[in-house]
């Protein structure tokens, strides 16, 4: 079924080393080893892709902190029950490691049936209560329970009741910093206390409501150990390609589903939410359907559950149903995903159905295609479910993300959700591309050679745009004329750990996906310098504003050049004839054939619109009506300038006049100095109409 694939907005070809597999000789993989270094750390933050290790980075982390750092107890909070099993007994020292991980049985909050139900978890309160006490003596020294019952726990307990113990906290990107996120504001509690030890772990360190997950100044306070997407799968042994893609249709979208899934692939298939547009209403009804796509059905297997459907090709495959609502049903199966033989037998089922399940922390190596009808709740889910199919495993050498969306239709009542989804859609493939490359390290222009980079056959140039690879951490250093270097502790962390966070930001803002995408008179530097410019400034007020200008910087220059390198490689292997990518070294070849067009400065990549890529995707895959009509529904909501983005242009005119010694000109023939000029004039009437306010203020007070 090939032929129907959709175009990958997303490609990621792996050098497949092996060394993600592979272990020191304490039993750590890179990813946890790279954890453990830090495992003195107070408050430890590890951001790590799915599948990297990131549970058992934790075992290893807590032993310590139990056994050498004086802390009486280690607790470990997950989001759902399920995910409880990642902490199960682990015989560590069988690979090399001093001590084994174990947790008896009565604490482990999770096997309870319902645990993650609200009411069950208050009820565990009481077994969070008796743990405490016994401050760890008998072997009482590690807990898991679900974020409810930790909720429950803290508003019941106090914080002093968790004082001395490592509070280790998994899918971290439920935490937010907003006050109304219970969890988050427990958490800030513990922090302002200063009593415990924290971990917190995630794949994906944003949330898809852009609401920051820990305020700057608690941020601030953790040792951030990053393993990145790219270091991950490119040491993959047997996993060599990833395709992340979207696909649009009209009418129903099981009519569309059936031409995406191929019996033959082994594919986690989530259907929308009963509550979407996408859905029919009759979710039992579209997971028949789907099953008759599928084949005959033959019955369902009395241990597992899983229904047995006889393909056309006359082999019986096993499909795992999570929608049913009859709770014996459903935890028959998922009780039959968890076994061992799920994870050893390649042959134990072939496509799983799901609604809200078999997401964050399900781990089914075997699957090679993550089919997902709708545009999911968030960026961060996206992101889980993607990671589903990233599993190495023997014989996988493809994996795919498929994001089956409604595409706008000018019949359609619902058009604006419907860009809204697109939209979405986008900024995903955005930010993955972004996720998916190498670390990006920025230095002004002639700093020197970095150890360990490869700079080419002509080695380092002083006088010359320098890009140097580092392969084995999969990172780039780019020298950049006129680029402004961060200067205080907390801007040059932000530049090197959390760039991709102010990247996501600024793809889930809807303004600038419009405006990039849609309108044809916008200037590139609206959306790199305005647009870009408030969300530092809103994301990071207590910075100077050089510092804020440098941080703005990177997080520009890393995108723009992922996509442009991305650009480059499909361009060439359009060239090619083959539409294939080749050479596992397909993206540091587009980003050095991107380097060398020209000498670079941070004002070209200024001047490039971050979002032409995205659009060359989606003119693929949606026909020009539809389009037109997005982009009319687009147009029919356009603003003016508001008084921030009016003091925004102000500011960078200020910087213009500065550098050219002139004021920019409302009839200039360059776009992005017309601009200027009209924001300076929308600021000065601002100004004038807030003045004319006050002195009629102070004329009635008189």
């Amino acid at each position: 079924m090939t032929e129907n694939r959709p175009i990958p907005a997303v490609r990621l070809v792996t050098a497949h080393t092996g060394a993600s597999s592979s272990a020191n000789e304490l039993g750590m993989r890179p990813m946890q080893a790279r954890a453990y270094a830090h495992r003195g750390e107070q408050y430890l933050l590890i951001k790590s892709p799915p599948a990297s290790g990131k549970s058992r980075a934790l075992m290893f982390v807590a032993l310590d902190k139990l056994e050498n750092q004086g802390l009486k107890q280690a607790i470990i909070v997950v989001p759902e029950r399920s995910i409880g099993s990642s902490f199960a007994d682990e015989p560590l020292s069988r690979h090399g490691f001093w001590a084994d991980w174990t947790v008896k049985p009565h604490w482990n909050l999770c096997n309870t049936p319902g645990a993650d139900d609200v009411k069950v978890a208050k009820s565990k309160v009481k077994a969070v209560g008796e743990f405490l006490a016994s401050d760890g003596a008998d072997g009482n020294r590690v807990l898991v329970c679900t974020h409810a019952t930790f909720r429950f726990a803290v508003d019941e307990l106090g914080i002093a009741a968790f004082d001395d113990r490592l509070i280790a906290v998994d899918e971290f990107h439920h935490v937010s910093a907003n006050p109304e996120n219970r969890l988050g504001a427990q958490l800030g509690q513990l922090i302002a206390r200063d009593k415990v030890h924290l971990v917190a772990m995630t794949g994906s360190y944003f949330r898809g409501d852009a609401v920051a997950v820990l305020s700057p100044e608690d941020e601030a306070k953790f040792t951030t150990v990053t393993y990145t997407y790219y270091e991950q799968l490119n040491g993959y042994e047997h996993l060599k390609t990833l395709d992340i893609a979207y696909s649009f249709y009209t009418g129903r979208y099981i009519d569309k589903i059936n031409d995406l899934l191929d019996p033959a692939v082994k594919t986690i298939v989530h259907i929308p939410s009963v509550n979407s547009r996408e859905s029919t209403k009759d979710k039992h009804r579209e997971v028949e359907e789907i099953m008759d796509h599928l084949g005959s059905w033959k019955g369902t297997d009395p241990v597992t559950g899983f229904h047995l459907i006889e393909t056309a090709a006359g082999r019986t495959i096993k499909v795992a149903d999570l929608v049913d609502d009859d709770p014996a049903k459903r935890d028959r199966v998922a009780a039959a995903l968890k076994s061992p033989e799920a994870r050893s037998n390649r042959d134990h089922v072939d496509i799983i159905i799901a609604l809200g399940m078999a997401k964050e922390g399900f781990d089914w190596i075997w699957c090679e295609h993550a089919l997902t009808v709708g545009y999911r709740s968030s960026l961060t889910e996206i992101i889980q479910i993607i990671g589903r199919a990233t599993r190495d495993a023997p014989g996988k050498t493809v994996a795919r993300f498929t994001n089956l969306i409604a595409e706008p239709a000018a019949a359609d009542d619902v058009v604006a959700e419907a860009v809204n989804d697109t939209l979405k859609a986008i900024a995903a493939s955005l930010l993955m591309e972004q996720v998916l490359a190498p670390r990006f390290e920025f230095t002004p222009k002639d700093v020197g050679a970095k150890p360990g980079f490869d700079y080419g056959p002509d080695g380092y140039q002083e006088g010359r745009t320098n890009v140097g690879f580092n392969e084995e951490r999969g990172q780039f250093h780019f020298e950049l004329k006129g680029l402004v270097a961060p200067s205080s502790p907390e801007a040059k962390r932000i530049c090197a750990e959390d760039i991709n966070e102010v990247i996501t930001s600024f793809i889930q803002d809807k303004q600038a996906i419009e405006r990039g995408l849609f309108d044809p008179e916008v200037v590139p530097e609206e959306l790199t310098q305005v647009r870009m410019g408030k969300i530092v400034r809103d994301r990071y007020p207590e910075l100077s504003e050089a510092d804020q200008e440098a941080i703005r910087q990177h997080a520009v220059a890393a995108l723009n050049i992922t996509q442009q390198a991305a650009k480059i490689v499909t361009e060439t292997a359009t060239e090619d004839g083959s539409g294939e990518l080749k050479a596992n070294t397909s993206f540091v070849d587009g980003v050095r054939k991107f380097m060398n067009v020209r000498e670079l400065d941070i004002d070209l990549i200024d001047r490039i619109n971050p979002f032409e890529a995205a659009y060359a995707i989606l003119a693929k895959a949606m026909n020009e009506g539809t389009l037109r009509q997005v982009q009319a529904a687009i147009s029919a909501r356009k603003t003016v300038l508001t008084e921030d983005e009016a003091r925004a242009y102000a500011v960078r005119a200020v910087q213009w006049k500065r550098e050219r010694g002139r004021a920019p000109e409302a009839t200039s023939q360059d776009p992005w100095e017309r601009q200027l000029a009209e924001g300076v004039a929308a600021f000065a009437r601002f100004r004038a109409k807030a003045k004319a306010a006050e002195a009629a203020g102070d004329a009635a007070g008189g």
